[in-house]
């Protein structure tokens, strides 16, 4: 069965970086799309970013292009987001979610992915 970690979060002052990380047990990502979610208090969950599983095709929320960027290490069976230009609108629960698919696309869209981790909050805050 596949578990999913997420760690890397905490407080940052606007405009700083964070690195979350989504580390995966019991199953390999190899064949795995690999999605991050955002709930904010209050607001549904939405869609930040996603990695295919071949081949590594990406696609962002408008609201995070230029300033976050995912990457996975299959050797690692991590995968990451790197967030740059931090904002206070980007305070949430950040989760990963993993779906088995082929090709280099993702749908970011919170049905598309089975199997989810408990989250890590971010916040941004001066």
């Amino acid at each position: 069965q596949l578990q999913l970690v997420e760690s890397g979060g905490g407080l940052v002052q606007p405009g700083g970086s964070l690195r979350l990380s989504c580390a995966a047990s019991g199953r390999t990502l190899d064949y795995y799309g690999i999605g991050w979610f955002r709930q904010a208090p209050g607001a549904e969950r939405e869609g930040v970013s996603c990695i295919g599983s071949s081949g590594g095709g990406t696609n962002y929320a408008d609201s995070v292009k230029g300033r976050f960027t995912i990457s996975r290490d299959n050797a690692k069976n991590t995968v990451y987001l790197q967030m740059n230009s931090l904002k206070p609108e980007d305070t949430a629960v950040y989760y990963c979610a993993a779906q088995m698919m082929y090709g280099s696309s993702c749908p970011l869209i919170r049905p598309a992915f089975g199997s989810w981790g408990q989250g890590t909050q971010v916040t941004v805050s001066s």
